[in-house]
């Protein structure tokens, strides 16, 4: 087994030869983060050649076995390969629902023909995913879901509607919870099913939100069909699958919140709000950015600590929300800080570029992170009686 010493040695000689100059630069609009699917258009060809190495290589799911498209790295080994892309400020291949929430739910609950046929197009960027959970009527009362699935041989015809699903217009494949045992308890009646979005009986239609832009869409259902091979668990199983989804969601949008985007020393740089040696000119400013750096620094290592619990059987459990609630407040200040640090500049709303505008428009997008994946609200509920014991709570 090769040392953890040799390890970095020959991925960070790996990394510094193939990790294009291109992708080695901030992230500057949507159109820098990577999603993949079958309608993808890569932004540049950096953007495809470093996906195509890295999936080559299974280093989009480092941690994943090789069988399903990962690189069967150890979590050691997977963090080392995490330090020396930051290093070089390489961005990250491939960002995808598949990874962050679909993927660890299929691994625990898929069957190997599943694993087979979803897994390794995931980790190539193949397939882009959307989650159908919540309807109208039922969002943070997510059990009261009423989009229905009726099983006809082979197939179940589903009919219903989904809100608030994230990038649906650009989707590939929809994994969905879906009631389809009429005649059993509420939590007992919902399946799990992955559903093929090109098909006549699936529709959508974006939802603008005050940003300008909007990831959001409605899902519509008409007679669509969804395979009964493409059940993950059994029939009525889907709730199981959906709380410990959930986890990885939470999860997923604070890791992506609290570290993705745009920072406010760059943002400061690029307005030129800095003095003679490089620094904020700022002074009240450099503090709350140094305040934000430092608890963005513990936030990371309670993440890594959370994970190394999870990985030894522990699970994250309650604590996903915890986190969840820190990433969503550490986004939001992010956020507000690259507004001050561009000054009047952080007022632009469109220009030339496709880049203008975007500080202004993620600052308002920010704003949702305290509603989508569970309210603040409902999270800090969880915290207080599952993770603190406070009596009454």
């Amino acid at each position: 087994m090769m040392s953890l010493e040799n390890f970095r040695k020959e991925t960070k000689d790996w990394l510094e030869a193939n990790c294009p100059q291109g992708m080695r630069q901030p992230i500057k609009s949507e159109a820098d983060i990577c999603w993949g699917g079958r309608n993808w258009t890569f932004a540049s060809e950096d953007q495809k050649v470093w996906l195509e190495r890295m999936a080559e290589r299974g280093w989009t799911l480092p941690t994943w076995p090789k069988e399903y498209g990962g690189g069967g790295l150890s979590k050691e080994e997977a963090f080392v390969l995490k330090e020396e892309m930051k290093a070089i400020n390489a961005r990250s291949p491939l960002d995808s629902f598949g990874i962050w929430m679909l993927g660890p739910a299929l691994l625990k609950y898929g069957t190997h023909e599943q694993k087979l046929e979803f897994l390794p197009p995931i980790a190539r960027g193949e397939i882009r995913w959307c989650q159908g959970y919540s309807e109208p009527g039922a969002g943070s009362d997510l059990v009261s879901l009423r989009t229905k699935g009726v099983l006809e041989g082979d197939h179940y015809t589903v009919n219903g509607q989904k809100v608030w699903t994230s990038y649906a217009d650009k989707s590939d494949w929809i994994f969905a919870l879906v009631r389809t045992e009429a005649d059993a308890p509420k939590y007992n009646g919902i399946s799990f099913l992955l559903i093929d979005m090109d098909q006549p009986g699936v529709t959508t239609k974006p939802i603008k939100l005050i940003s300008g832009k909007s990831p959001f869409c409605e899902t519509f259902f008409d007679d669509a069909k969804a395979l009964v091979k493409n059940r993950v668990g059994e029939a009525g199983q889907g709730w199981e699958i959906a709380k410990y989804l959930l986890s990885h969601e939470r999860a997923g949008i604070v890791s992506e919140a609290a570290f993705g985007g745009l920072n406010p020393v760059t943002a400061a740089h690029q307005s030129g709000e800095v003095d003679a040696d490089g620094k904020m000119s700022d002074p009240i400013l450099r503090g709350d950015v140094a305040r934000l750096t430092i608890d963005g620094l513990a936030f990371d290592a309670t993440m890594r600590r959370v994970k190394e619990e999870a990985d030894h059987g522990e699970g994250v459990g309650a604590r996903a929300s915890l986190l969840k609630y820190m990433g969503t407040e550490l986004n939001k200040r992010r956020n507000e800080l690259n507004m001050s640090a561009l000054g009047y500049d952080g007022l632009l709303w469109e220009g030339e570029k496709e880049s203008d505008g975007e500080v202004a428009r993620s600052w308002l997008r920010s704003r949702a992170n305290s509603i989508e994946g569970g309210t603040s609200e409902i999270n800090l509920n969880i915290v207080a009686k599952r993770v603190l014991n406070l009596p009454g709570a």
